[in-house]
């Protein structure tokens, strides 16, 4: 069968001679198998995709359907590998994308979707599955002899909660008062000891995202259980009351601020990746959904890995 010939409109001069930063699509969705070597079952993804290049000011425009095109083949080959990883299929896909654009010096690409988890509650033990979003970023840069440089980025987005420090304080001055008023000062000490005192929670939302080179990995697990540990507890689909219990208890024995939790963060990159590029991008990010105000708080860290340490260092 011969498959017709049409002229490439992209191809024309632009009425108007501007370049043009990001051109391309958004919204692809893939089904995406990533193995994980012998006996293991691989790790099933529906991301989205969304994929860019730049424009020269010499180009009408992009042609667009080599973006879906090259998202697909890369996929495809990735399932063919004994095992590989999300941000080393976006860095694939922004090589191909600068090899089918051959106008184009820059690609990007960004991929998020749902990472199932398996967890027991805290003390029932019930098995669960624990919904969180896995992220990826590749960029790549084409000079003038063809060399192509990429960076790619690997992330997680996490739920957990947050209970308030400024709230459970003014809870415990107040109970105090009331306390003082038929205990006395050895009893009522004891009492502040032992009892938890109550305040407002939110659900809590962190994002990683750090850079790593070519040839470096970073375990999403890793981030994943970082972002967790940053909140005042876990979270669990499946609670029964002992596990309600225990997450209510550990949440308001560990209150933190939204700054906390970035910091938390911070501090586990630190701790469990020491041997990130000193020039890779760290994103961190923290959302709490207030339960008595309409607005949320918000932090954000952003840096590289090498500030960080030595900020942290002093």
């Amino acid at each position: 069968m011969t498959v017709p010939e049409f002229p490439d409109t992209q191809d024309k001069n632009p009425d108007v001679a501007i370049s043009l930063t990001k051109v391309g699509v958004t919204g692809v969705k893939k089904l995406l198998k990533l193995p994980r070597g012998e006996n293991k079952r691989p790790i099933v993804l529906l991301p989205t995709f969304d994929a860019f290049v730049d424009l020269p000011s010499t180009q009408k425009g992009v042609h667009m359907s080599r973006n879906p095109e090259a998202i697909s083949e890369v996929i495809e080959e990735a399932t063919n590998e004994n095992e590989t990883h999300i941000e080393n299929i976006c860095a694939n896909i922004v090589k191909r994308l600068l090899q089918k654009h051959e106008y184009a010096k820059n690609a990007e690409i960004h991929a998020k979707g749902e990472y199932v988890i398996h967890k027991k509650s805290p003390v029932t033990q019930k098995d669960t599955q624990e919904t969180t979003q896995i992220i990826a970023k590749a960029i790549a840069h084409k000079d003038d002899d063809g060399n192509i440089t990429v960076k790619k980025m690997i992330g997680a987005e996490v739920v957990g909660m947050t209970v308030c420090p400024c709230a459970q304080e003014s809870v415990e001055e107040a109970s105090k008062e009331k306390l003082e008023k038929f205990l006395d000062e050895q009893t009522l000490m004891k009492v502040l000891d032992a009892v938890t005192f109550a305040s407002h929670n939110q659900r809590g939302i962190g994002t990683i995202l750090l850079e790593v080179n070519e040839d470096q990995q970073v375990n999403v697990d890793d981030l994943i259980e970082i972002i967790q540990n940053s909140m005042s507890s876990q979270v669990c689909e499946i609670l029964k009351r002992p596990d309600e219990n225990r997450v209510v208890m550990n949440a308001h024995e560990n209150p933190v601020f939204v700054e906390d939790c970035v910091r938390n963060m911070a501090l586990g990159i630190l701790e469990v990746y020491p041997d990130l590029d000193s020039d890779s991008q760290v994103t961190i990010k923290q959302v709490n959904q207030e339960s008595i105000h309409q607005h949320n708080a918000f932090g954000e860290k952003i840096t590289t890995f090498g500030q960080l340490k030595s900020e942290y260092m002093g």
